[in-house]
């Protein structure tokens, strides 16, 4: 497979110190008290849906709820892995215009906001982590002790969306969007794909069920809780990927690899990898870390949709590995 290294410490598409900082013992800031809110947070949300389903099976759950849930989770999560954040945040590869505007749209079809916006945000995240500025750090300006840990979780996770999100008006950090005229009209239409994600699982409900009833079955099911699901499996990167895990490369930030995590959201949970190698369209570095995402990456490339694919070469990767001792 050819694949295009990244130029030498030119990890990230916005500037950084020369330096790595050292790497923060993250386990000072957490508490018995945070983390029972991660356990509720990462494993009731998904109980509840379980349960919901269970008791509801053959009632207003079926087969074709599961179908819907299970191929649009996956479909629509792709364009934010893969689209909004490796691809348009990151430029981890380049593609042609119809994976362009593929991975736009199923991107704002998670309804997570318009492209430009998730872009700007992101990007601001990777230039100030863990900084006082970093829109959705759990570890700044929350105060300490295990309040300020719950905080800080909170924040991260939902908290940031009624505060710091969408602050930047992408001039400074998603300019390159802006002047592209494809994607400003996909993010001009966001409402457009908000209407898809929600009306396509009605839509395939009504057409096979025959009934309006089992239309809202399938807007239910492959819609509102796909997208309940998939949204707070995203959050998860941003509240414990920062704040619970490892840490296999030096980064100059808080950022953990978390393997729960990477599974729910196809390998974006190989965090600490991603910030020490932002360009990478690799996340999953070393053995046994799964990373869907990079699959169908190299997928789309062996069919000659994407190319210039980056990924850190080997002794990229050893200079910041993190040695024995050191974390």
């Amino acid at each position: 497979m050819a694949v295009r290294a990244l130029e030498p410490e030119a990890t990230v598409l916005l500037d950084e110190p020369a330096e790595i900082a050292e790497i923060g013992t993250v386990l000072d800031r957490t508490s018995r008290v945070s983390q029972v809110v991660t356990l509720i947070a990462v494993i009731v949300p998904p109980l509840g849906v379980l349960s919901a389903m269970g008791l509801l099976w053959g009632v207003g759950f079926h087969w074709i709820d599961v179908v819907l849930f299970v191929g649009l989770y996956t479909i629509c999560a792709f364009g934010t892995t893969i689209g909004f954040h490796r691809y348009f945040t990151h430029k981890g590869f380049e593609a042609r215009p119809s994976v362009k505007a593929t991975l736009a749209i199923l991107g704002c079809m998670t309804m997570q906001g318009p492209l430009i916006q998730w872009v700007t945000d992101h990007r601001k995240h990777h230039a100030l982590s863990d900084k006082p500025g970093d829109p959705h750090s759990p570890h700044v300006g929350h105060g300490t002790g295990a309040l300020g840990a719950v905080r800080g979780f909170v924040h991260s996770h939902v908290g940031w969306m009624f505060s710091t999100k969408g602050m930047e008006r992408g001039d400074t950090y998603g300019k390159d969007l802006i002047d592209d005229k494809l994607l400003r009209t996909i993010d001009r239409l966001y409402m457009l794909w908000v209407f898809l994600t929600l009306g396509i699982p009605f839509a395939i409900g009504y057409a096979i069920g025959g009934t309006w009833q089992a239309g809202v079955e399938g807007l239910v099911w492959g819609g509102l809780v796909r997208i309940f699901a998939y949204q707070h499996a995203t959050f998860s990167v941003n509240s414990i990927c920062h704040m619970f895990g490892h840490q296999d490369y030096r980064s100059r930030d808080q950022a953990r690899n978390n393997w729960l995590v990477a599974l729910l959201v196809f390998g974006e949970g190989w965090h600490n990898n991603h910030h020490a190698f932002p360009s990478s369209a690799r996340h999953g570095l070393l053995k046994r870390q799964v990373d869907v995402s990079w699959l169908v990456i190299r997928g789309l490339e062996k069919l000659r949709l994407v190319w210039n694919v980056k990924v850190p070469d080997s002794a990229q990767r050893a200079r910041r590995r993190v040695q024995p001792g050191e974390a």
